[in-house]
């Protein structure tokens, strides 16, 4: 298994595969690039092409090599990212090692398994039994072709308390399994039933096609149910990460270069029958984070196809804040002769077509739909336009955009810009004092100078074109115990062993054969000269002798803590003419 997953990693070019998602640029004998993990403006991700290793030295500080990247990216187990690798390279792979997070694997290909065969059953009970008529039915006057049926895997799920049940018990899964992957309920008495019963079945798939979990609709309520129930959180469904249709959507949204996102499953299976591919659909909600992030991949342009009511209009607003953190062009489609993209492609298809053509730009939309909202030419109307806009233009992070904006909200205002610019500057402040009043908890710890000097001198040593030259220079004065990290003296201690006994030393071998435990940080180590810092310009014996003071002064610290003894104030003699000497070399360097 290991030497597989090496020859996997060997016949993969980190650069080129990385760089087929992100955008990569030579910064001397590595990479860099923007984040694609977190929101970030100045490049923190390096790639060393060497090594095959990534590592952000930003907020995530996530790192690894290929299948860690591909496992962060799609958002996949580890066996589910050696498997596609497997698949690129030609690779054989013999999965007969299990691990935990196989074991995790394991489960949700079973899970993924067990919503296929339930998302089966549905279907063939649409289709081919006399309980299926009335859901049949019910398409029907919604305009469905069968083959749109069949290419959605729509089906309706019986009346019965336990059909599904019984029948995913036939293939040999227990009750506890259907009840985690959020297929039945558990009673009060400790009873099973089945969640969806008498609804029409939505299969909710990811990009790669897998059935996640359902969202199932009542055919005819009486307003005591609700209309839609959902699979809830699995582990293998999380509402926050759906996109209904995403499977079937996805090469037409990087054909067109943008994505129409609308709000239920019919709005987006009803384009997509009239030969509208590119189509979407959030579950009534505000889009997340993980969704753009998602659709980010395939395109940097969204199109807003939400309700025309107050509560789409809200929506919308909700998107902007997670849109603009990626950069996104975002515009919008007000549909004014129906009430979502369904119905007004049963009305008029063309009509539809034409008007998905004259999207707008999200702040046009908005300053629009306030002067609607308030149309009277009076100071009040242009305070409450003012005030439903302005927070809207603050956060657009594009400083052309956002004076753009300034300059024509001004002018329907009637106010010079610097009015509108002032409540912006008040806004921002008055957002900062809240964000300041706010605890801060999980605040990650900035590096001391104390631990970035180490880090950067060991990372000159590693990424040394000869390391057995640079080591004579470096460590003939320096000790393992002289770090202030405990993982870095180790390694220093290990790197010693590994010159000692060979002679030499070979950093990629190096690398490989240290302990888990070390290895990331030995990656991290290894590209940290790489990244922006104020480090760069200062000379290496300048470094050392800092290393070495930093020790010198805990020692110091250490030994004034502790009972006096006549061996301690040797002790303390020692350090400090040692001390005094690192001085002098520092103030002539």
């Amino acid at each position: 298994m290991e030497n597989q997953i090496e020859e996997i990693k060997r016949k993969i070019d980190i650069v080129e595969f990385i760089g087929s998602f992100i955008t990569l640029k030579k910064a001397g004998r590595n990479f860099k690039a923007v984040c694609p993990f977190h929101q970030e403006k100045s490049p923190s991700f390096v790639v060393s092409p060497e090594r095959g290793i990534w590592h952000c030295f930003g907020a995530c500080g996530e790192g690894g090599d290929v299948i860690k990247f591909l496992m962060k990216w799609e958002n996949i187990t580890f066996i589910e990212a050696l498997k596609e690798l497997a698949k690129k390279t030609g690779v054989k792979l013999t999965l007969n090692k299990i691990s935990f997070e196989d074991k995790i694997w394991q489960k949700k290909e079973r899970y993924i398994g067990m919503n296929q065969l339930a998302g089966e059953f549905f279907h063939y009970i649409l289709n081919k039994t006399d309980f299926g008529k009335k859901a049949s039915q019910y398409l029907k006057t919604r305009l469905l072709n069968q083959s749109i049926i069949d290419k959605f895997e729509l089906g309706y799920s019986p009346s019965s308390w336990d059909s599904l049940k019984l029948f995913l018990k036939k293939k040999k899964f227990e009750e506890e399994e259907m009840l985690e992957n959020g297929l039945l309920v558990k009673s009060e008495r400790g009873s099973y039933y089945d969640r969806f019963r008498g609804r029409l079945m939505f299969p909710l798939k990811d990009s790669r096609n897998n059935v996640l979990g359902f969202s199932g609709r009542i055919l005819n309520g009486s307003g005591k149910e609700a209309k839609y129930i959902n699979t809830p959180e699995t582990p293998i469904y999380h509402k926050r990460e759906s996109l209904f249709g995403i499977n079937l959507a996805v090469e037409e949204i990087k054909k067109q270069k943008n994505v129409f996102i609308v709000e239920g499953e019919l709005d987006m299976i009803t384009p997509f029958q009239h030969g509208l591919s590119n189509f979407v659909a959030i579950k009534g909600t505000a889009l997340t984070n993980e969704q753009l992030k998602l659709l980010k991949r395939y395109t940097d342009k969204i199109t807003l196809m939400m309700d025309a009511d107050v509560a789409g209009i809200e929506s919308i607003k909700r998107g902007i804040d997670e849109a603009e953190k990626f950069d996104f062009e975002i515009r919008v489609v007000t549909i004014d002769f129906a009430k979502d993209p369904d119905e007004a492609l049963k009305k008029d298809p063309d009509k539809f077509k034409k008007l998905i053509t004259k999207s707008v730009p999200i702040y046009d939309f908005l300053i629009e739909t306030a002067q609607k909202r308030y149309p009277e030419e009076s100071a009040f109307a242009k305070k409450k336009i003012g005030e439903e806009v302005i927070p809207m233009i603050e956060k657009i992070s594009n400083p052309i955009v956002r004076t753009f904006y300034i300059k024509k909200l001004a002018g329907i205002l009637e106010v010079s810009e610097n009015t509108v610019e002032n409540i912006i500057r008040q806004l921002k402040i008055k957002k900062k004092q809240l964000s300041l009043n706010k605890i801060k908890y999980n605040k990650p710890v900035e590096d001391s100078r104390e631990l970035t000097i180490d880090k950067y001198a060991l990372s000159v040593v590693f990424q040394s074109e000869d390391p057995n030259i640079i080591y004579r220079n470096v460590f003939e004065v320096l000790k393992p115990e002289y770090f202030l990290h405990p993982s870095y003296e180790k390694i220093c201690s290990l790197f010693f062993e590994e010159i000692e006994k060979n002679g030499k030393i070979d950093i990629n071998h190096f690398g490989k054969k240290l302990p888990d435990e070390l290895r990331p940080i030995f990656d991290e180590i290894f590209l940290f000269a790489s990244t922006d810092h104020n480090l760069s310009n200062e000379s290496l014996d300048r470094l050392i002798n800092e290393i070495k003071r930093y020790y010198f002064k805990r020692e110091l610290k250490k030994i004034l803590s502790e009972e006096e003894t006549e061996e301690k104030k040797k002790q303390l003699k020692k350090i400090s003419e040692n001390l005094k000497e690192i001085e002098k070399k520092l103030i002539s360097l």
